[in-house]
């Protein structure tokens, strides 16, 4: 059974596709063809059940059980460090770090951390643009759900990072910062080749961005193409009979590009960030404090 022997446990909107993309491309890495399995996410000492969706949201087959997941790593090689990204791990600790315990206990863990209120906006306008999750302002959710929002709470780091060094030790845990990759991808690879054990002096062709923040441009528009509606149905109807499905996902891939504008279109208030950065503020104070790294480059830490 080969399993991996490296995962990247965070964290969403810090560059993990990047640094997958990265990844894949050193001859001496496996990466899963599936990005984001999420397996160890789900409480592995629970049967699943038979109303369990055996579907994500997109339409993705879920990867349920460890038969799943090994054949994700059924084409490896001669490569020397095999691995996934699914940065949900950090989030899910909890969950997580028992299946990461009793499958892949000896697998170096790595987590790239982001201005925590800069990866909630990013969060807010993929909602926003995909239509789905709590699409409520981003100081509305603060004020009124600030300890059930995801895309908040996924900004809290201090307690996953500490229950991960806590369970696997400081040795087996690396921790980067997003700063780093925008500064210095090559640099930054470099680092993450020598902790997974490969040869460092690879380049990677680190000059394409895989994500960018965007939103629509008309939000009607964009329901009519993210959502199910009967619209839509009758148009996949229609071109089912005349395009094959590669070329219906390019041309609706074509229209959302069409009717989408860059992050300015949707940009943070002044005030909204000020919230945003008293909300974190105490969670990045001690997260400063266990990873020793100084995060005063986020937003001030001494109001």
């Amino acid at each position: 059974m080969v399993l991996p022997n490296f995962l990247i446990f965070g964290v969403q909107k810090a560059g993990t596709t990047s640094i997958y993309d990265y990844l894949k491309q050193h001859p001496q890495v496996f990466m899963s063809p599936r990005k984001e399995t999420d397996f160890f996410c789900r409480d592995l000492s629970i049967p699943i059940s038979a109303d369990e969706p055996r579907q994500t949201r997109g339409g993705r087959q879920r990867i349920l059980t460890i038969e799943d997941y090994e054949s994700l790593f059924a084409r490896v090689g001669d490569e020397v460090a095999i691995g996934e990204a699914s940065p949900n791990y950090l989030f899910t600790h909890e969950r997580s770090v028992p299946g990461i315990q009793k499958y892949v206990p000896d697998a170096k863990l790595i987590a790239i951390l982001r201005n925590p209120v800069e990866r909630a906006y990013s969060d807010y306008l993929m909602h926003v643009r995909q239509v789905v999750g709590n699409r409520s302002p981003l100081a509305e959710q603060v004020k009124e759900s600030g300890e059930s929002s995801h895309t908040l709470l996924k900004g809290r780091y201090c307690e996953g990072i500490k229950h991960f060094i806590e369970v696997f030790g400081r040795e087996q845990v690396k921790i980067f910062l997003y700063d780093e990759l925008r500064r210095d991808s090559a640099g930054l690879m470099r680092q993450i080749y020598e902790f997974i054990g490969v040869d460092p002096s690879f380049d990677a062709d680190t000059g394409r961005k895989q994500q960018t923040a965007q939103v629509p441009k008309n939000q009607s528009i964009n329901q009519l193409l993210q959502t199910n509606n009967p619209l839509r149905s009758l148009a996949g109807s229609i071109l089912r009979k005349v395009m094959p499905e590669e070329r219906r996902q390019q041309l609706r891939s074509r229209l959302i590009a069409a009717n989408s504008t860059g992050k300015e279109g949707l940009p943070l208030s002044a005030e909204d960030r000020q919230l945003l950065e008293d909300y974190y503020r105490d969670d990045v104070r001690q997260l400063q404090d266990l990873i020793g790294y100084d995060l005063s480059g986020w937003f001030d830490l001494k109001v």
